[in-house]
């Protein structure tokens, strides 16, 4: 019995992933005003088996928001484990919040939640949230370093970690709008070239 329902829970989590990537796909082609029978069918299901797993359309359109925002602070937290160096921490956490392409299909998404956030109270939480925890984790970094005597901060840590996460975003807009001298290198060794200005520390040029 036990091995049954661990099965059946794995399996459970394995069909919520793929509703939740469907539903990510499905904003990103069609903006956060998507309907239901879009997102079943990028998810390969009726409408009404997506309704057996979320009677409330938009109680999945949250959830899919929010799992796609882990990218931004859950992974690249997680890029850094073994990386003691904090000018090294700092170069990865910079180059690793940048779409890597127009195609991105989450920085989309973030970008027509962005667009939607005066008018829907849950997804400007949603990205207040996101904006703060970024904020949290460069702040982090930068103490940090400066605890360490790697960094001289030129002003307090809160307003340059504030500044490098707006950073990201303007230029992260700015690549999926196909800037035709923006792509992921040119901007993030633009957020560089502040970081080493506001840290007193010749990070490295980072390509990928």
């Amino acid at each position: 019995m036990a091995k049954s329902t661990g099965r059946e829970s794995r399996q459970k989590s394995a069909k919520r992933n793929d509703l939740l990537e469907a539903a990510q796909r499905a904003m990103a082609e069609h903006g956060t005003a998507v309907r239901l029978n879009q997102v079943a069918e990028h998810a390969g299901m009726t409408s009404g088996a997506i309704l057996y797993h979320y009677p409330d359309l938009q109680d999945l359109l949250v959830d899919a928001n929010r799992a796609g925002m882990e990218r931004f602070y859950t992974e690249r937290v997680a890029a850094l484990e073994g990386i003691n160096d904090p000018a090294e921490r700092l170069t990865v956490t910079i180059t690793s919040g940048l779409p890597v392409a127009q195609d991105d299909e989450e920085v989309r998404l973030l970008c027509a939640l962005g667009g939607e956030a005066a008018r829907n109270t849950i997804y400007a939480v949603l990205l207040t949230a996101l904006f703060d925890r970024q904020v949290a984790m460069y702040q982090t970094l930068l103490d940090t370093g400066a605890t360490q005597g790697v960094f001289q901060l030129s002003s307090d840590s809160l307003t340059i970690a504030r500044n490098l996460v707006a950073l990201e975003d303007a230029y992260g807009y700015r690549i999926m709008a196909s800037h035709p001298t923006l792509d992921h290198d040119v901007a993030a060794n633009l957020i560089l070239d502040y970081a080493r200005l506001a840290t007193s520390h010749p990070l490295p040029v980072e390509t990928i």
